[in-house]
């Protein structure tokens, strides 16, 4: 599986606008590639999902075989998008690349991060 390099725009915006939609509640979903296999392009939600407050989870058994799905992208509304303990386990489980977004939800309120949990650089595509 190839090295991800990059984030489209266009699924950056969808995570921001998707963050905001859900405050104050976490807002989850899978990252995947589409067509390109380096750039994250696409966000993909999984059948009955919760949105909490402090976290949100989903049942893996309803997450579809798809190599092209490479991780995970939640929202922290406290602001701070640093992993929790919780978080690691997750990236540990779930892919190679994950990021967190924390309130405002803007371009300088995320981070990417590799499945053992150290912050990664993602360019982001237009």
């Amino acid at each position: 599986m190839p090295m991800i390099r990059g984030i489209e725009r266009k699924c950056l915006e969808m995570i921001k606008q998707s963050a905001k939609d859900m405050h104050p509640r976490e807002f989850l979903a899978l990252l995947s590639t589409g067509n390109r296999k380096d750039v994250i392009s696409e966000l993909v939600l999984i059948p009955r999902m919760m949105y909490g407050k402090r976290q949100a989870t989903f049942n893996i058994y309803m997450v579809p075989f798809d190599r092209r799905i490479v991780g995970t992208v939640h929202s922290h509304p406290s602001g701070i998008p640093k992993p929790s303990e919780g978080d690691m386990h997750t990236f540990m489980k779930y892919g190679k690349v994950h990021i967190i977004i924390g309130y405002p939800y803007e371009d300088d309120s995320w981070r990417a991060y590799d499945y053992n949990g150290k912050e990664i650089d993602i360019e982001v595509i237009e």
